[in-house]
């Protein structure tokens, strides 16, 4: 029994009871009044800290005698707080006089006694007397001590094959291993899905029961996100958990009697809980059902405010919508409590300001209520962000969103709610939700104020509570009520007068539709102006949302109906004194309407009353006996029968599911037939069965099973409800089995458990994730799940079971561990790249390694991870693409963002490694240019060692032309940045970025010839370090940096070069410094000289730019000799005077030659210096060895350029391109480069980059730059594809004989590596199929062949027959008979310049067959290879089965000249990111050679929708999202089609225009377009907003050679981007490959 008390006497218990270190946050209620017994609390330490959340029940002593005499008895052996379990543990041994209780009204004695029973429910318990220490000590428990460890750890020891303690043995037999047992002695073990009571203190009146607070109930994910339990494993896994937990509490003789969503809570993961401890459910076989057990519900403190608040409420136990709702109709119940009834079946709760409940506000404040007046009521048809926000703004909102929606948030928010009771809330909530800095003056001050300001809805208490008025809080004036209403308690009584008058109960029906109704979704949401933002993840757990009651109109009260005609009744009597009674007989059939429409209201929103459990009638003689028979037979078992001990082998054998396959419906009939030896063995445990059966139906069918009415009819008539027949069978026999009318009928839990619905893979799940779910610390739980997994448990429960458990297992390795803990997470990890598919570790594993990555500062497993054999197995599981996209800048980072030195040797080891592998392309834009952005944010010395290694190990040519490019590009930044005045930051980040660069520029030297360093550092351009060295705005320490680096140029390339380059360009700086003002200031000090040896100079002195005559004075005195200084500079008498008088140099004749003393030349390296990557190097030192990134047949080359710089010699490395160039066949062409003078007239967007996530993005300058071009084919390229690594690229066009050929090209060399020379015509379209190396081309047949040997696998063509027939057909093995001519086949490219009509290309041209294949398009997620034909068919080809599936007709049979194919597309087939291949797309997009567009369900093949897209032949099309499509055409035009709107009509398209020609082709990149039309390109952004026409502009460009910039004039046929190499391919009809940048 519970005393159901209110907020706030609840709180005032719990403080005064308990703890005041107990911070109450809000009450659970079950009813629709705020009364509860359970509270959220949470715990404050003593540094202020808050503790997580937790739930404290009140339970009566009175009532529940048996827990409180357990309590006394376990507290008075030494007064201090003891442990249940710890405590039982001691009792072993058991009579038969401890197997029951003598108190008729006990809840926890059947089987054994009260206190065997409680101590198995509640074994991790600490049982006191209530105290603050009391609370604490549990909360520090939790926290730190982590009660269930033990028992995790002797888990692990029997796994690894240890002798471990018993305590493992018996939590297997929980879990059902090696069988499920019900007549087992109870242990002190906690079962996994039992929510775990962490304290039971005793108080003067209550018991307080603790448990951990769980984010969200069954009942939140069926109302809010109902995609949580998307499959059939998720509701057999939720059911397999239940079931188990009811096995072991009947097993104890008890039942939980009151099982239902809303009592089955789930923690983050979704694992279940079921709370047993709760008096309100918590039933014994000998109880009573728990309808008899009643609440009391009132105000327990005597000084409550609230006392009278709640006096007429009419307080019900059980929440019925039906009974409500009658009342309501009828009157009898009032507006204010029948909302209150709807909000809490929308989910709503009392005291949570998130989720509060809500209420309309019905008068705007500017006047008294009156009825007789329309003035100052509120339009109730209108949401109130409606009226507040304005019908102009909602458009706006909803037609400029690129998710259509008008409202954004929900109808009352937590600000709302806070700012409303602000003056009651505390003020720490206060400023979490409202503003962090207390402004009592910014609340506002009187309701009309709050009306007009807030665009929420109102709260209940505004209608019933008048202490919300008054503040508690120094500076926060009370909230000022209206004028027309004297006091608080006077305005609560007006308003709820208005709340309940006949003005709004004729209008609340419309803003019920709005809030809770049919209004919230559909065509009637957008009518009223009222469509929510959705929730961007449905599959996503929720325990809050917007829950959409009814789907039709709600019907208005019958009594606001019935007072609408009071007035009539008048004008009504003289004609009823007449004889004419015509107007009653109106009235009495519209009182029928009125009656049946709304008993058809009630009809369709019957799943608001759900009912889980069936009223059994009592026999308590026939459960006595049952009784009696389960004690003697748990007696004997006790005493007589001992359990086996299982071994790690034991185990793997219950987690084997290699030899399951899929259960039958015939199984479960012949499993159904066997039930009556194994059905329930009370009342309460037939009890809880029923609710298994409800919710399980409810799981499948999204609505409940029964209702008031229909349970009713069940047990009258026997009849189950029609919805049954909807469930799947193998669930509907489970169901009827466990609702069975007769109780004694129903299937025990342990026999369900065994029933062959639950598979194998849900009972394996199972065994393993359970240990996971105890109070124990993560690291013991790391351990247990990479020991088992070690053990082989991964491989035994198969790909599926791991993937389940992956996402609970990879939780405890995001956390901070020790390194014996990361070593165990490195082996869980490896363990699940072994057993996963590449789809379940591109969304599991790789989300948990990218968090790891992202950790700042040490991590052992992070440093595991960045190994070589790690990464290596990452990229052969996922793939090159994704590895780049989500592993790969997530290496980098480490080497700027993580301080931690043994993180960033390894990423740079990496990085290193992996670049020959990437190839040149891709290393220079996803590696090197990233690197060079981190210059000046405190990029590592490893940073810029993988710069130089890379240069080194690629060679010269590529650092002349990829890097040395880049560090100009940054160097004349940071110069310009430092003549302007710009804010400190910048400037501090180009002093930084530009000695990272000079740095950078040091070490590439080793690597360069000295002709080229002079060239390219001295005579190029400008001389960067003599620019430097001219800045007056530079800090002194980069000054120091680049004089530096230009005496170690210098000396590499010797005194000749020097004299010759470099000397004559030094006088200008030479002369600025010799009259500057601290040399002609010092010119009259004295110049005695001083001979003999000077002493050592500290480069520290160095403090102001004078100072650089030191730097570079002797050391090119040393170099060059120093008359031949004295010669070029002029000023050297100045200068020498100075470097005398400072820092005593003088230059030393000796014997033949000139020169410093050695102690001056000491002085010539400064102390930045020290940074010089060769000086600290980790990476060099771990090279030896790893072989990443040297193939096989390059081993020796690889290492020998792994040599440290110090070691090697002056001969540059030999570029990989020259090194391939034999293979080519382009001819001594020279290599090409990747970065090309920008052509001069293109003023063309640049694209935004993309990598790494919108955090890392790069921009792509599209320079419209041909940088290599080859002779591909004889004739006409035709298609291009380009292969995920972006290295190797296959070309189809025309070949010798105009017979079609592809070719393989390798990038790296622009070598053809291989060729297809099997088409009998010209190749038209071609894929690149991900599996087994095969390409699939087309030219009016469709060959597959192996990439690597060039062999024909497969032709398939279509027949005359089946296409007539328009039915499947089986895959014909040789080519086809019907040819084509070249003419026919390749008449869009001849037609490309050509004058379009509106029926298309082909409308002159007839002659093509309609049996011929015309394009191609691969569904990666079907493996299925859709392909169009020339009558409009679409046919699907199971490519590893090698055979032809189902055709689809896109056309209908009455066109005399039906259109081709031209073009197909999938569901979000072109997007960039987050690829994931689990779900199929929902359409496939169809375009026609006549300009008409078609989507067909990929399910069924029925056509979605057609419409006319352009007015010429549709070239292509694109998805680059689930909602959008790209198409392009010859009528010069690219079209973006949203399909969430109305997008039949051309007019509500985004139109892109400019090209001049017919657009032959698009390829994209995320948001971004390149178009190709005749000899142009043009770039377009689908991400840009469009003109009020609908209109964005297209610049067309002409592509220009890189070396000459020569216009291009070669007809463009196709194109194809590389986004990770930030390049773009074309073919040309004159059989060219370009690429292009």
């Amino acid at each position: 029994m519970h005393q159901q008390m209110c907020s706030g006497c609840l709180e005032r218990r719990i403080h005064f009871d308990f703890s005041q270190k107990l911070i109450f946050s809000y009450g659970i209620s079950s009813s629709v009044h705020p009364f509860s017994s359970t509270a959220v609390v949470q715990m404050v330490y003593a540094d202020g800290e808050a503790s997580p959340q937790f739930l404290l029940t009140c339970v009566l002593n009175s009532t529940d005698y048996c827990l409180r005499k357990y309590i006394e008895e376990l507290y008075e052996e030494g007064r201090e707080t003891k442990v249940a379990g710890v405590i039982s543990s001691a009792h072993n041994e058991v009579t038969l006089a401890d197997l029951g209780c003598g108190d008729p009204k006990c809840r926890f004695s059947c089987k054994f006694s009260c206190y065997r029973t409680i101590t198995s429910l509640a074994p991790i318990a600490q049982v006191g007397i209530s105290s603050d220490s009391t609370f604490e000590d549990i909360v520090l428990n939790l926290v730190s001590g982590f009660p269930e460890d033990n028992i995790l750890n002797s888990l692990t020891t029997l796994i690894e094959g240890k002798a471990s303690p018993r305590e493992s043995v018996n939590f297997l037999h929980l879990l059902g291993i090696p069988s499920f047992r019900e007549n087992d002695f109870p242990g002190c073990l906690r079962h996994p899905n039992l929510a775990p009571i962490l304290g039971m203190v005793k108080a003067s009146e209550y018991t307080g029961i603790l448990l951990p607070m769980t984010p969200f109930t069954l009942e939140n994910i069926l109302h809010f996100s109902p995609g949580v339990f998307k499959s059939e494993w998720h509701i057999q896994f939720l059911i397999y958990q239940l079931l188990s937990a009811l096995a072991h509490i009947h097993g104890l003789g008890v039942s939980h009697s009151n099982l239902c969503p809303s009592n089955v809570f789930l923690t983050d993961f979704c694992w279940s809980w079921i709370h047993v401890m709760d008096g309100s459910q918590l039933d014994s076989c000998q109880s009573s059902s728990c309808s008899e057990v009643s609440n009391v519900t009132g105000c327990c403190m005597e000084d409550c405010v609230s006392q009278g608040v709640f006096t007429d409420i009419r307080f019900s136990q059980t929440l019925d919508w039906h009974s409500a709702f009658q009342s309501w109709w009828r009157g009898d119940l009032s507006n204010f409590d029948y909302l209150l009834v709807l909000n809490r079946l929308a989910g709503r709760r009392w005291g949570d300001h998130s989720f509060h409940p809500v209420m309309p506000w019905v008068i705007d404040f500017s006047t008294k209520p009156d009825e007789k007046n329309d003035a100052g009521w509120r339009d109730l048809r209108r949401s109130k962000w409606r009226l507040a926000k304005g019908d102009e703004q909602l458009d706006f909102t909803y037609s400029s969103s690129e998710i259509p929606h008008h409202v954004s948030d929900e109808c009352l928010s937590e600000l709302a709610v806070c700012s409303y009771k602000a003056r009651r809330l505390p003020l720490r909530i206060l400023r979490m939700a409202v503003r962090s800095v207390y402004e009592p003056n910014e609340y506002p001050s009187s309701m009309q104020r709050l009306y007009q300001w807030t665009p929420d809805e109102c709260i209940p208490e505004f209608y019933s509570d008048p202490q919300i008025f008054i503040s508690l809080h120094s500076g926060m004036n009370d909230l000022v009520v209206p004028s027309w209403a004297d006091s608080p308690h006077e305005f609560i009584r007006l308003h709820r007068e208005a709340l309940e008058s006949n003005h709004v109960s004729r209008e609340i029906n419309h803003w019920i539709d709005i809030t809770f109704g049919y209004k919230m979704s559909g065509e009637a949401a957008i009518a009223a102006k009222n469509v929510m933002l959705p929730f961007s993840d449905t599959t996503v757990p929720r325990s809050m949302g917007r829950r959409q009651l009814f789907s039709q109109p709600h019907p208005p009260r019958r009594a606001s109906f019935m007072e609408t005609n009071v007035n009539s009744n008048s004008s009504m009597r003289q004609s009823q004194l007449n004889g004419v009674d015509c107007q009653n007989v109106l009235l009495e059939t519209s009182h029928l309407l009125e009656l049946e429409e709304t008993a058809a209201f009630c009809e369709h929103a019957l799943h608001l009353s759900p009912l889980y459990y069936d009223e059994i009638g009592n026999s308590v003689s026939d459960d006595h006996c049952v009784v009696e028979a389960q004690k003697e037979a748990m007696y004997k078992a006790t005493v007589f029968v001992k359990s086996s001990v299982p071994d790690i082998n034991s185990i793997l054998e219950n987690i084997d599911v290699e030899d399951c396959g899929t259960v039958g419906y015939q199984d479960l009939l012949l499993w159904s037939e066997k039930l009556l030896n194994c059905n329930v063995s009370s009342k309460g445990a037939g009890r809880d069965i029923f609710s298994i059966g409800c919710i399980l139906a409810e799981l499948y069918l999204k609505r409940p099973l029964f209702n008031s009415i229909s349970l009713s009819v069940y047990h009258q008539t026997g009849v189950l409800p029609s919805s049954i027949g909807e469930l799947p069978p193998h669930a509907q026999v489970l169901v009827e089995a466990c609702i069975q009318k007769d109780w004694r009928r129903r299937p025990s839990a342990k026999c369900l458990l065994e029933s062959p619905y639950f598979t194998k893979v849900v009972k394996s799940c199972f065994l393993f994730l359970a240990p996971l779910q105890l109070l124990a610390k993560d690291g013991s739980c790391l351990c247990y799940a990479a020991s088992f997994a070690k053990q082989g448990a991964l491989k035994a429960m198969g790909t599926f079971a791991a993937e389940k458990c992956a996402s609970y297992c990879l939780s405890f390795t995001v956390v901070p561990l020790s390194d014996a803990e990361a070593e165990y997470a490195y082996v869980l990890l490896k363990e699940f790249l072994k057993c996963l598919k590449e789809d379940a570790v591109k969304t599991i594993v790789v989300p948990a390694i990218q968090k790891i990555l992202q950790a700042t500062g040490y991590s052992h497993l992070k440093f595991s991870l960045l190994q070589d054999s790690f990464m290596r197995e990452i990229w052969n599981c996922i793939g090159k693409q994704a590895y780049l996209e989500c592993i790969h800048p997530l290496v980098i980072s480490n080497l700027w963002v993580s301080p931690d030195k043994s993180s960033a040797a390894a990423a740079s080891v990496l990085l290193i490694c992996s670049s020959e592998e990437l190839g040149i392309p891709v290393t220079v834009q996803q590696t090197i240019l990233p690197l060079i952005q981190c210059f000046g944010r405190g990029i590592s010395s490893d940073g810029i060692d993988v710069l130089l290694r890379i240069g080194g190990l690629l060679g010269e040519t590529f650092i002349v032309t990829q890097i040395l490019p880049l560090l100009r590009n940054v160097i004349h930044s940071c110069i310009d940045v430092s003549c302007l005045n710009k804010p400190e930051p910048l400037q501090s980040w180009s002093s930084s970025a530009f000695v990272d660069c000079v740095m950078t520029l040091d070490g590439l030297l080793t690597f360069l010839s000295k002709e080229v360093i002079v060239q390219e550092f001295i005579e190029h351009g400008t001389f960067l370090h003599l620019m430097a060295l001219m800045q007056t705005n530079f800090g002194i320490q980069v000054l120091q940096v680049a004089a530096t680096s230009l005496v170690a140029i210098c000396e590499r390339v010797g005194p000749d070069l020097t004299a010759l380059h470099v000397l004559p360009r030094l006088k200008g700086l030479f002369d600025e410094l010799a009259f500057s003002q601290e040399i002609t200031s010092a010119s009259d000090s004295s110049g005695r000289s001083i001979r003999g040896s000077m002493q050592k100079v500290d480069v520290e002195k160095i403090t102001s730019r004078i100072d650089l005559v030191l730097l570079l004075y002797p050391s090119f005195a040393s170099l060059l000799g120093i008359e031949k200084l004295r010669q070029c500079c002029t000023t050297w008498l100045l200068l020498e005077q100075f470097l005398l008088r400072n820092y005593n140099w003088k230059w030393e004749y000796t014997r033949e030659s000139l020169r410093s003393s050695p102690e001056n030349l000491n002085t010539k390296r400064s102390v930045s210096m020290k940074k010089t990557p060769s000086d600290y190097a980790p990476a060099k030192m771990l090279l030896n060895g790893v072989g990443w990134s040297v193939p096989q047949s390059q081993g020796q080359k690889g290492t020998k350029n792994l040599m440290p710089p110090s070691k090697r010699t002056n001969e540059p490395f030999q570029d990989l391109v020259e090194q391939h160039a034999s293979f080519s066949t382009s001819g001594k062409e020279e290599p090409w480069h990747w970065f090309p003078s920008l052509a001069t007239n293109w003023d063309a967007p640049d694209f935004v980059g993309r990598l790494g996530g919108p955090k890392d993005e790069l921009p792509w300058k599209i320079r419209a730059s041909i940088i290599h071009s080859i002779r591909a084919h004889h004739g006409v390229v035709r298609s291009v594809a380009v292969c995920a690594d972006e290295c190797t690229v296959f070309t189809g066009g025309v070949g010798q004989g105009f017979r079609g050929t592809v070719l393989k090209w390798d990038l790296s060399r622009m070598g053809c590596t291989i060729g297809y020379y099997g088409h009998e015509e010209v190749v038209n379209d071609m894929c690149v199929l991900p599996y087994w190396e095969r390409i699939a081309s087309c030219d009016g047949t469709i060959h597959i062949w192996n990439s690597q040997t060039g062999k024909v696998i497969l032709i398939l063509a279509e027949s005359s027959s089946a296409l007539s027939l328009h039915s499947s057909g089986d895959g014909v093995q040789n080519s086809a008979s019907t040819n084509v001519s070249s003419e026919q086949a390749n008449v869009l490219n001849s037609s490309s310049s050509s004058s379009v009509t509106t029926n298309g290309i082909f409308s002159s041209v007839f002659a093509f067959d309609e049996r011929l294949y015309t394009c191609m398009h691969y569904l990666k997620s079907m493996e299925r290879l859709v392909v169009g034909t020339g009558n409009g068919s679409i046919r699907f080809i199971d490519v590893p089965q090698g055979q032809k599936l189902h055709l689809w007709r896109s056309e209908s049979g009455e066109s005399s000249f039906p259109s081709l194919i031209s073009c197909l597309s999938s569901c979000g087939s072109d997007k960039m990111q987050g690829k994931e291949g689990g779900q199929p797309p929902s359409w496939i997009a169809a375009g026609l050679s006549s300009g008409n567009c078609k989507l067909l369900d990929t399910r069924s093949g029925n056509i979605i929708a057609s419409w006319r897209a352009h007015e010429g032949y549709l070239t292509k099309l694109a998805s680059p999202e689930e909602h959008l499509l790209v198409s392009s055409s010859l009528d010069k035009t690219l079209r973006v089609w949203d399909l969430r709107r109305s997008w039949m009509k051309p007019e509500a398209s985004v139109v892109f225009k400019g090209h001049n020609d017919g657009i032959t082709g698009f390829s994209m990149w995320g948001q971004d377009v390149i178009s190709i039309a005749k000899n142009k390109i043009g770039l377009s952004s689908l991400s840009r907003p469009a003109d009020e026409d609908g209109q964005q502009q297209i610049r067309p460009q002409y592509l220009y050679l890189a070396e000459r910039g020569t216009r291009n004039m070669s007809v463009l046929s196709s194109s194809s981007i590389m986004p990770f190499s930030r390049l773009f391919l074309v073919g040309t009809e004159d059989g060219y490959l370009k690429i292009c940048c």
